[in-house]
């Protein structure tokens, strides 16, 4: 648009020159279809890289401004944009129940029932609220907004204004308001019910406010109620909302976090490498070991955790340095060995449930060549198959402040992460968990009913099962558990990484030749049961 004015003491009419739209000083109460989508432009323009200027303040408070024009004096009802959804509705105060409004994307609100389930995203306004506004007022205009905010910089804040994993989730933002009627401190606050995709354990869902004063989010006044596909927010006041999603952990924590995990993987290789070397001095002077299954399965799954270990050191070190075929190869590496250490860990329970449960008929062909068929070969289809899809990729791993902390190779894409990792981990850990349950039966009950020395033998009852919970990986269960704050997750980078250790001392506790003592002890009894097979 080229607009032009006279100059003084001159006839002649000289051109304006264009104005910067984002820098919101003119036309800021200008709400015309043109207006609207001019200012809505700098949504995407407005970036770190502030290729035109922008005024944060002035873009912010326009939008705020035309959520209360809307219901003051504009003659729409409804409105429906690109970037912008509306409604403009009457109501009557004397409302005998709640009231739903549909919340979905890209779809004007509407009135909804409470039974209506084709709107998972929706907000409920109490009876009571209404109720409280009767005296003077019959009837009330409310205004329920849906605004796209793109993924620049207007309304982030300054915690989320960082090209990071940090963001207003689905950059949607949601405006509730009765125009110049200013609502706060509500005695029954309203609900927005957010549907949403899976969050990564790392990141946490919260209900907050835009804080029109500080220019920034707000969480007081609000809870949040947050589920796997949906988050509740609950909130006393009405203005615009959204669901931040942000990272857990601080920069301090993530930083120490991988201290640990380096220096425990770094212990475990070591023990690791103990036990395959013990293994095979053990195999070479003693006849018997070689046809027994247990060491074999032992000694499988250090192997996996040694590689496992190894791949963890290199992936960390080399960061995403190299080529993209390089990382895809490093996360494929690592994905593998990954797989493998599971797959193990589960062939320890089935063998443990062979030799502790079924005792009899357990007798298979070729045993330990089909275990590794499994151990191997298994996790090697899972891998070929995520890349095919190409999935493997740079990796980021970001605080609390935004600030990418830890950078590797691994997937870039999360429904085969949720599937391939977090899905396979749960079928084993699941599958482990009922065979420890059922073998910590076994044991108890034995030792209740022979046991001389009760005590004594209860002891050993519980040494066996710490012995065997790390065999079957129980202790990777501390996974579930990260989303309940930094301790879970320090405890559960302690004894991952330590695991090779534990096997290490289980390893020397059953096969050191101490004949006397090992055959005396409960932890014996459990692996040097009859051997499954022979090959």
């Amino acid at each position: 648009m080229l607009r032009v004015t006279p100059c003084k003491g001159d006839s002649t009419l000289r051109p304006e020159k264009p104005r910067n739209v984002c820098q919101g000083l003119p036309d800021m109460n200008h709400y015309e279809d043109f207006d609207l989508n001019r200012t809505a432009d700098c949504f995407s323009k407005c970036t770190q890289s502030q290729k035109e200027p922008c005024h944060l303040g002035n873009l912010q408070r326009y939008w705020l401004n035309f959520e209360t024009y809307l219901v003051e004096r504009s003659q729409t009802d409804t409105l429906n944009t690109s970037f912008l959804t509306a409604l403009v509705k009457s109501i009557n105060t004397s409302a005998p129940e709640d009231l739903y409004f549909s919340l979905t994307p890209s779809q004007i609100p509407k009135q909804v029932t409470k039974d209506d389930h084709q709107h998972p995203d929706r907000v409920r306004l109490p009876r009571s609220f209404f109720g409280s506004l009767k005296s003077g007022r019959p009837m009330v205009r409310l205004g329920i907004i849906i605004l796209d905010v793109g993924p620049g910089n207007v309304f982030k804040g300054s915690l989320l204004n960082r090209e990071d994993g940090s963001s207003v989730l689905n950059n949607r933002m949601v405006g509730l308001t009765l125009g110049h009627i200013n609502v706060t401190k509500m005695a029954e606050p309203l609900e927005i019910t957010f549907s949403h995709q899976y969050q990564p354990p790392n990141m946490s869902l919260s209900c907050e406010f835009w804080d029109a004063t500080k220019g920034d989010w707000s969480s007081k006044g609000c809870s949040t109620e947050a589920g796997v596909r949906r988050t509740v927010c609950r909130c006393d006041h009405l203005t615009f909302f959204a669901l931040l999603l942000r990272p857990i952990l601080d920069e301090a924590t993530v930083k120490a976090l991988t201290h640990i995990s380096q220096a425990g993987c770094g212990t475990s290789m070591i023990f690791l490498a103990f036990t395959i070397v013990l293994y095979a001095v053990l195999r070479f002077s003693r006849q018997r070991f070689k046809s027994e299954d247990a060491p074999k399965i032992h000694v499988a799954l250090s192997i996996s955790l040694f590689l496992l270990n190894l791949a963890f050191f290199i992936n960390v070190g080399q960061r995403l340095r190299g080529s993209d075929a390089a990382c895809w190869a490093r996360g494929a590496v690592f994905h593998y060995f990954l797989l493998c250490a599971f797959t193990w860990m589960s062939l320890e329970a089935f063998h443990l449930y062979l030799l502790v449960i079924k005792v009899f008929n357990t007798y298979f062909g070729h045993y330990f060549l089909k275990l590794s068929l499994v151990g191997w070969v298994l996790p090697a289809l899972i891998v070929i198959g995520t890349g095919i899809a190409n999935s493997y990729g740079p990796y980021s791993i970001r605080d609390e402040k935004n600030v990418t902390t830890l950078e590797l190779c691994w997937f870039r894409e999360n429904t085969a992460l949720y599937v391939t990792v977090h899905g396979y981990f749960l079928i084993v850990f699941l599958f482990s968990a009922v065979i420890l349950s059922l073998v910590s039966w076994k044991i108890f009950t034995l030792s209740s009913a022979t046991a001389g020395k009760e005590k004594a033998q209860h002891w050993k009852g519980v040494l066996t099962l710490l012995g065997l919970s790390c065999l079957v990986g129980m202790p990777w269960g501390l996974a579930l558990l990260s989303s309940l704050g930094p301790f879970t997750a320090y405890v559960f980078a302690l004894f991952t990484s330590l695991q090779g250790v534990f096997i290490f001392c289980w390893f020397i506790v059953l096969y050191w030749p101490r004949q006397s003592t090992a055959t005396s002890s409960g932890t014996a009894r459990v692996d040097h049961a009859h051997t499954v097979s022979h090959e």
